[in-house]
């Protein structure tokens, strides 16, 4: 229960809660005080840190996910110039061999905007909400979104620019993207019209990469140019709806990130490479209150923080298949 009310402050925006010394169970006390007995030296840390990142599979999460966002949405391309009913239509609506498929938030706006049901729209999202429910929520936005893997290419320019003092990281208050949320369900109730869609970077990358460029690009290359040089991932941090709702979604997902605080050390590695560093709180010094702990439901399973870290803290788990897998 503490996993799913966890979760959902910080899908709304919330800070993560802090435990008190009389939260934490008394292995965790046990294992920090041993931790301050054997302090590891700064010598130690980067020799650990370099030794993970000569590894070989230093990059294996990130190179998974990326075969896979490509391969999803090329398989759209390929669908629709030779002409095969493989994956026909885009990322907001799509039939895959001929089985609905609907985003949830796209399927949503319809609901709204229309307030009427029809049963491919049912069908569709039905079936990619328990898609969703088994891999892991967010894991769309990390794994299949096209406007993700262009953004986190740009952070890296992002990053580069910044540590030279050429671009700016302006932060605002994550409670942002639940206000965005319930002003674009407002508005398309009372409008009539999926608006959202027309702003979504996500649905326009995906009609740009079968059906061909249009103007909408503009958009997408602005909200790039803005996250490079004034706000690092602002859209997906501060902005987009479609993130909540797998978020939503993610909560009782059994595909999860396990923490265990037993060898971390707490270096911040992860928190500073990823994209909601909220989630990673419970890896500072202090914060864990069990031994191993689920990392809440506004991950992204994008795996970079299991890639980068230096003493397999961080690693993906399936919720009841842990013995079995």
């Amino acid at each position: 229960m503490n996993y799913v009310i966890e979760s959902l402050r910080q899908l709304m925006g919330l800070d993560p809660s802090k435990p008190g010394p009389e939260d934490r169970r008394p292995e965790v006390v046990t294992l920090m005080a041993e931790k301050r007995r054997d302090k590891l030296t700064r010598e130690m840390l980067h020799a650990v840190e370099a030794g993970r990142a000569q590894a070989a599979d230093r990059h294996k999460w990130r190179n998974r996910r990326w075969a896979t966002l490509i391969t999803v949405n090329l398989l759209f391309v390929v669908s629709y110039y030779l002409d095969v009913q493989l994956l026909e239509g885009a990322m907001t609506a799509s039939r895959f061999v001929g089985f609905h498929l609907a985003d949830l938030n796209s399927a949503l706006q319809v609901m709204l905007a229309y307030q009427h049901l029809v049963l491919n729209l049912v069908i569709g999202t039905v079936t990619v909400f328990i898609l969703w429910l088994l891999l892991g929520g967010r894991t769309f936005c990390s794994w299949a979104c096209p406007y993700h893997l262009l953004a986190e290419w740009a952070e890296k320019l992002h990053l580069w620019l910044a540590k030279r003092k050429w671009a700016r990281d302006i932060k605002f208050h994550r409670g942002g993207r639940t206000i965005f949320y319930l002003f674009f369900i407002i508005l398309t109730l009372v409008s009539g019209y999926t608006l959202f869609e027309t702003l979504s970077p996500t649905g326009i990358l995906s009609r740009a990469l079968i059906y061909g460029p249009g103007l909408a690009l503009i958009w997408v290359l602005a909200l790039l140019a803005f996250e490079v040089f004034v706000s690092r991932r602002a859209w997906c941090r501060y902005v987009c709806p479609i993130g909540v709702t797998y978020g939503l979604v993610g909560v009782l997902s059994p595909v999860r990130v396990q923490y265990r605080v037993q060898d971390c050390h707490h270096e911040g590695d992860c928190r500073a490479i990823c994209l909601v560093p909220h989630v990673l709180d419970v890896t500072i010094r202090g914060r864990a209150r069990a031994v191993t702990t689920d990392i809440g439901a506004d991950c992204t399973r994008c795996g970079l923080c299991v890639d980068i870290c230096p003493t397999n803290s961080l690693s993906f788990k399936v919720k009841g298949l842990d013995k079995v897998l």
